[in-house]
């Protein structure tokens, strides 16, 4: 990846869990999976987080880690007259402060923290599964479209600390908009 554009950001969570809690559960509830908000994960390329549920499983090699802005659960919880969400509970993997995350979409970038490089490839929106509107707030579900992250492929094997990191990007980026709803969820609106 020949990049050029640097950007600071935040690592504020990195969620680790070796099971789904909504995933195929629409009769039975989210299930009560153990769960780590980790101070450092290791990546494998091609595989994803060790330890993670999506980590190696062929289904999910194009998309195995799952970045989002915590912007956009501010701004969802705001426009949702709710209390802050605890972001844990959208179950991305890597929550990031400062990030204008739509315009990697189809492009590689990397993030930089605490001397190491990770190395991903924005393959897809993450989209928000009917859950939200029962584990964050009614309406969640609908408001986070076009703002739920970014779905990865991990590109080479690295560490993600949680603190202060780098995001290189290809692209240059709008760290003001990070959160902000993509066009995409902008043209549906009535």
């Amino acid at each position: 990846m020949t990049a050029s554009y640097r950007y600071d950001v935040e690592v504020l969570h990195l969620l680790v869990s070796p099971a789904h809690a909504y995933f195929g559960r629409a009769r039975e509830g989210a299930a009560d999976v153990p769960t780590t908000d980790a101070e450092r994960v290791e990546l494998v390329a091609g595989k994803g987080i060790v330890g993670d549920r999506f980590f190696g499983k062929a289904a999910h090699m194009d998309a195995a880690v799952t970045v989002m802005a915590v912007e956009a659960l501010e701004s969802i919880a705001a426009e949702l007259g709710a209390e802050p969400f605890d972001p844990l509970l959208t179950r991305r993997n890597v929550i990031l402060r400062g990030a204008d995350l739509p315009p990697l979409l189809g492009g590689d970038f990397a993030i930089e923290s605490n001397g190491e490089i990770a190395r991903f490839k924005a393959g897809r929106p993450a989209h928000p599964c009917a859950w939200m509107d029962e584990m964050l707030a009614p309406g969640a579900h609908k408001a986070m479209r076009g703002r739920g992250g970014i779905r990865c492929q991990v590109l080479s094997d690295g560490v993600l600390h949680r603190g202060p990191a780098v995001l290189v990007s290809p692209v240059p980026l709008d760290p003001d908009r990070a959160g902000a709803a993509t066009l995409l969820r902008a043209s549906r609106l009535p």
